[in-house]
């Protein structure tokens, strides 16, 4: 991994801001702040846990107040944050290199000093350890500064925060709430000063602002550490109590064990979604607010894990989202907090049976296939047959009916209180494919070939009936009895790009070349045409702008993988199509910090929007390239 940064970006307050790093730990948990260390985002901090892994995520600490101290006694002060009207202090002014090596790693240069900070989490354990090889002669004093709160949420100056700081020889413990976990800090500090401690008020986020959302946070500071005489000074920040000894040995542990993903980027980028859900694994879809989604991760999984040849990690996805079927559907998600899964839609469980093909097609398991997992898959077309929840049900034709009012089904799937932006009730398009597809995949797995093959046979005859628009050359978005939404959307590309398609090659070139020409940018589809009057080029405002934008012409960059595989189709393999790519792995390098992120504003330069790193994002442009 070759992503670096030097003084120009470092020293440019508004260019810095907009590299965000993400280190993750295999659990859920997460750390992540700019590359100057100032926190825009309330996600923002040096330990956000899961309590209940994969969910339950809390942000701990926040941050460390650095300061560099010289033998002569000149102070720097490397930190920096925003408060109302001012940014202080200004330590970004001392960073003169940024890299991921192959975690986050900071040089300053204070006066003819240098100072290294390095930043990791360790796989498995809510653990970050920070190090800073500290220039001979020079002291260090690192204030924590702790949020204890749910990550969603800001913490406030309160009277119920519990002050006490537990000292034991090489050990400082806190637990300012009792609902929450204790945090442990392994130190090598010379000494640890607790008469000091006080809350530091007023921070502001700059991104939680954007977004309409509440962006100052009070910060508490339990106690200063002053490190004097060692050549790296050593922090572990956990919910477990470790040595500060322990360090080299974790970090050796975390090289080794990333050294073994690969060398690119893509492959970096990719492991950072999966995680473990109890004994099997799951993936994260995207950080920093999302949980594992149903949708996101059968969408995901062959880009994380097949073209990765982590064939295992596959497997216990698919066993883990087998087991939480109900009524023939996939959860859509596992909420965060860790209550019943929620099943509130069509295509996740349609995306499952793609899933089951890939790993099969990839594996060759068909052993585990037929015995796991092809009872479950029949089971689920039985319920779509004699109808499950929400309205789904296939109807007389052989197509796939879905809907219910206030209720949002498929992955366009924005809502703002009772509206639902996109509600596509009735029979969307990419429902149709990916059931066309799972009754083609079935027809070569179930024991009833001859039935599935019928249904199949059924629904390519009602589909090119009622879905082709002859008029622009392409496919209705929804179709609902008489109606047909002649809406151009990127939906219409999954008729071309799954597996098992119902368009003759004409119609499938028809349909790529429309989306090519009205939807196709460097970093990914949009989802509406500029011509539609419904489109908004810019995502941005308050939740009920950004929602109502969501779907309405903003680019999704996962969308690039269905494209480039339908493109593969229709024409073969192109350098035109690589060169599709280059965009999006050029942005990985810069803006991207090694991500990609989850959306993209419509309008050009097309600037990248909601979270930084998309699991469907990242795991699309794998598969497509390894494709």
């Amino acid at each position: 991994m070759a992503i670096a940064f030097g003084p120009e970006i470092c020293g440019d307050l508004e260019e810095a801001q907009q590299r965000e790093w993400l280190e993750t730990n295999g659990i859920g948990g997460f750390a992540s702040s700019t590359i100057i260390g100032l926190n825009t985002r309330r996600y923002h901090g040096l330990l956000v846990a899961a309590t209940k892994p994969p969910v339950g995520r809390a942000l701990l600490l926040s941050k460390l107040e650095e300061t560099l101290v010289t033998a002569d006694g000149e102070r720097f002060e490397l930190s920096a944050n925003r408060y109302p009207g001012v940014i202080h202090p200004q330590g970004f002014q001392y960073l003169i290199g940024f890299r991921l090596d192959p975690f986050p790693v900071f040089t300053y240069r204070c006066g003819g000093l240098e100072l290294e900070k390095r930043v990791f989490l360790v796989h498995g354990e809510n653990t970050v350890v920070v190090e800073y090889d500290v220039p001979e002669g020079c002291s260090l004093e690192l204030r924590p500064l702790i949020a204890f709160r749910d990550y969603h949420a800001t913490t406030h100056e309160n009277g119920a925060l519990d002050r006490r700081v537990d000292l034991t020889e090489g050990l400082a413990s806190v637990r300012p709430y009792g609902d929450l976990p204790a945090l442990h800090f392994a130190h090598n500090a010379a000494s640890v000063e607790t008469d000091g401690a006080d809350w530091y008020r007023n921070f502001e986020f700059s991104r939680e602002q954007e977004r309409g959302l509440d962006f100052h946070e009070d910060l508490f500071n339990p106690c200063v550490l002053r490190f004097s005489s060692v050549a790296t000074a050593i922090v572990i920040a956990s919910t477990e109590a470790r040595e500060s000894g322990d360090a080299k040995a974790l970090r050796k542990q975390e090289i080794e064990r990333r050294a073994a993903l690969g060398s690119t980027t893509l492959l970096a980028a990719a492991d950072q979604f999966i995680v473990k859900r109890g004994e099997f694994n799951s993936i994260i879809a995207g950080y920093h607010w999302f949980c594992d989604w149903g949708r996101d991760t059968m969408i995901a999984l062959p880009g994380l894990t097949l073209a990765t040849n982590r064939f295992g990690v596959a497997k216990n996805i698919l066993l883990a989202f087998a087991g939480a079927i109900s009524q023939g559907m996939l959860p859509n998600q596992f909420p965060d907090a860790g209550q019943t899964p929620e099943y509130n839609t069509v295509d996740a469980t349609l995306w499952f049976f793609e899933a089951v093909r890939a790993y099969l097609e990839a594996t060759g398991d068909r052993e585990f296939v037929k015995v796991q997992l092809v009872p479950k898959l029949a089971d689920i077309v039985d319920w779509h047959v004699r109808g499950t929840r929400y309205n789904i049900k296939v109807d007389t034709d052989g197509l796939l009916h879905c809907g219910a009012a206030g209720v949002q089904l498929t992955w366009m799937d924005a809502k703002v209180g009772d509206w639902v932006v996109t509600s596509r009730e009735g029979k969307p398009v990419e429902i149709q494919a990916l059931w066309y597809n799972a009754l083609r995949i079935m027809e070569g797995l179930g024991d009833d070939d001859a039935r599935y093959a019928a249904m199949a046979a059924q629904a390519s005859e009602s589909f090119n009936e009622q879905f082709w628009n002859d008029d622009a050359q392409c496919l209705f978005d929804v179709v609902d009895g008489a109606s047909r939404d002649a809406s151009i959307r990127p939906n219409q590309i999954f008729a071309v790009s799954l597996p098992h398609t119902m368009l003759t090659h004409d119609r499938a070139r028809a349909v790529l070349a429309k989306v090519e020409a009205e939807l196709l940018t460097p970093m990914g589809l949009r989802t509406l045409a500029q011509s539609d009057p419904n489109y908004k080029g810019i995502y941005h405002g308050g939740p009920r702008e950004r929602d109502s934008t969501y779907h309405q012409g903003t680019v999704w960059p996962w969308l690039m993988g269905p494209f480039l595989r339908a493109h593969r189709k229709i024409h073969g393999p192109t350098k035109e199509a690589l060169a599709w790519l280059q965009p999006l792995l050029d942005f990985m390098e810069a803006r991207g910090t090694g991500q990609l992120p989850e959306i993209a504003d419509g309008d050009a330069p097309h600037e990248p929007r909601g979270c930084i790193a998309q699991a469907w994002s990242v795991g699309e442009i794998l598969r497509a390239i390894v494709e």
